[in-house]
């Protein structure tokens, strides 16, 4: 049977619909940065998209290949996961979508070496003609974070982000956003197949103690 990272590491995957501290350990994943608005139809985001898929599913099939790759075991591609940021904002303001900065990325099981990943973006490029220049091997260290499962649309999250600020004053700790850790979202329904009210959304923040 498959890995699949959600059942295996529910506690990264499905919090409780309240805020709670967590400490993340570090993880690989293929990632693609870029800037823009996430809506735009065709713009840099949704082509970042299609070549994190891309990748990651090369990876997976690779044992129907010639290519083995050492310590290979098969897995479920886990959901799309973002960082997001804006220059000289704290957190995100969700009213200046242009102006997003994102690294969009797939987690990847730890057997995908530098050597590996660097594999699967020439099969991609060959078989698939895609332009893959701009995706790398992401290593992440998230620390102590603070996050919630939040329901509905994206441009309700500010409400949750609002309890999850309460919780931290509460409890002694505060965010510690910087240039290396962002505003963490992980996409956990399909938004091509689920109406907004029932998406679900991991939202994740970096945290210190006050």
């Amino acid at each position: 049977m498959a890995f699949d990272f959600k059942k295996e590491h529910r506690e990264y995957y499905l919090p409780k619909n309240r805020p709670e501290i967590i400490d993340i350990p570090s993880f690989k994943a293929v990632a693609v940065e870029g800037k823009g608005n996430p809506n735009d139809k065709d713009g840099a985001y949704q082509k970042a998209i299609g070549i994190l898929y891309a990748i990651a599913y090369t990876i997976k099939m690779s044992r129907k290949t010639d290519h083995q790759m050492d310590g290979y075991f098969d897995f479920v591609v886990p959901p799309l996961e973002g960082f997001w940021w804006q220059e000289d904002t704290q957190g995100i303001d969700y009213d200046r979508k242009d102006d997003f900065n994102w690294i969009s990325f797939l987690r990847l099981p730890d057997f995908v070496t530098q050597s590996e990943f660097t594999w699967a973006v020439e099969n991609v490029q060959k078989k698939k003609k895609l332009d893959c220049s701009q995706a790398w091997l992401m290593e992440c260290e998230e620390g102590l974070c603070v996050q919630i499962m939040h329901h509905g649309s994206f441009d309700t999250e500010p409400e949750t982000v609002k309890q999850m600020d309460a919780y931290l004053m509460e409890h002694g700790y505060v965010n510690d956003f910087s240039e290396r850790r962002m505003h963490h979202e992980i996409y956990l329904s399909d938004a091509r197949k689920v109406p907004a009210e029932k998406w679900r959304t991991v939202i994740r923040h970096p945290i210190r103690k006050r």
